[in-house]
C-alpha cells in the first residue's frame, strides 16, 4: 500500500509540475495568431507538449504560410511517442478502449513515471495517475493561459518554461546510480544541447536518443553494474 501512495504521490507531483507549463503554453499560442478555441483543440488532440510548442513556435514566426512546417516540425517530435507506445503496450495490456485511450496520454511524463515502478502492476498504475491528470491539468491550464493572454506577460518571468524540466529532473536524478546511466545523460545533453541552434525542431531529441540506442545494444559501461552477478560469477570459477 506504501509503494501505491508513492507512485500516486510522484504521478500527481508530476502532472501538477507539467500542467503549470500549459498556461504558458497558452499564453504563447494566442500571442501567435491563434484564438483560444483553436488554443485549446490543439491541446485537446495533439496532446504533447514538445510538438505544441514546434508548432505554435513556427506558426507564429510565419503565420498562415509557415503552417506545413508547423505541421511537419511538431509530427517530427512526436515521433518518440510511437517507441514510447511501444515500451508501454505490454504494461497496458489488451482490450480496444483500453488501449485507445491509452494512446491519447502516452507522452514523455507517464512513460518516465511507469518505467520507473519496480513491478508492472505499479507501472501501469504510475502511467495512468501520471497521464490522466497531466491531460487533465494541461487542457484547464491551457485555457487559463489562453484567457489571460497578455495579462501574464513574459511565461519565463514566472518560472513557467523551467517548471517541466525541473519535473524530469527530479525523475531523471535518482536512476543515475551507474556509470553508464550517467553517462548517456550527460552525452545525450550535450548532443542536443549542441544541435539544437542548428537544425530543426525535434531532430536534436531523435539523435540524442541514439546515443541511448548505441550504448544499451553495445552495453558499454555497463558489464559491472550488476555487483551480486559478477560475486556469484567469480565464486563459481
Amino acid at each position: 500500500m506504501s509503494q501505491r501512495r508513492e507512485v500516486w504521490r510522484e504521478g500527481l507531483g508530476v502532472a501538477i509540475a507539467t500542467s503549470a507549463y500549459g498556461v504558458s503554453f497558452g499564453a504563447l499560442a494566442v500571442a501567435s495568431g491563434l484564438d483560444i478555441w483553436q488554443t485549446c483543440v490543439l491541446s485537446l488532440l495533439m496532446f504533447t507538449g514538445g510538438s505544441q510548442f514546434a508548432f505554435i513556435g513556427v506558426f507564429g514566426a510565419g503565420g498562415i504560410t509557415a503552417l506545413p512546417s508547423a505541421i511537419a516540425s511538431a509530427a517530427l517530435l512526436g515521433v518518440r511517442n510511437l517507441a514510447y507506445g511501444m515500451r508501454m503496450s505490454p504494461i497496458i495490456g489488451s482490450g480496444f478502449w483500453r488501449r485507445t485511450a491509452a494512446a491519447q496520454i502516452t507522452i514523455d511524463e507517464s512513460t518516465a513515471v511507469a518505467i520507473s515502478q519496480p513491478s508492472p502492476a505499479l507501472s501501469r498504475l504510475g502511467f495512468w495517475v501520471t497521464g490522466l491528470g497531466v491531460f487533465i491539468g494541461w487542457n484547464i491550464t491551457t485555457l487559463v493561459g489562453a484567457m489571460l493572454g497578455d495579462v501574464l506577460g513574459d511565461p519565463k518571468s514566472w518560472g513557467l518554461d523551467a517548471a517541466a524540466a525541473a519535473a524530469f529532473l527530479a525523475l531523471l536524478w535518482p536512476r543515475l546510480k551507474q556509470r553508464q546511466a550517467i553517462a548517456v545523460g550527460v552525452a545525450a545533453a550535450v548532443i542536443a544541447a549542441s544541435l539544437t541552434p542548428v537544425i530543426m525542431p525535434g531532430l536534436p531529441v531523435l539523435l540524442a536518443a541514439v546515443v541511448a540506442i548505441v550504448v544499451g545494444w553495445f552495453n558499454w559501461l555497463g558489464r559491472d553494474e550488476n555487483p551480486s552477478t559478477g560475486a556469484a560469477t567469480e565464486a563459481n570459477a
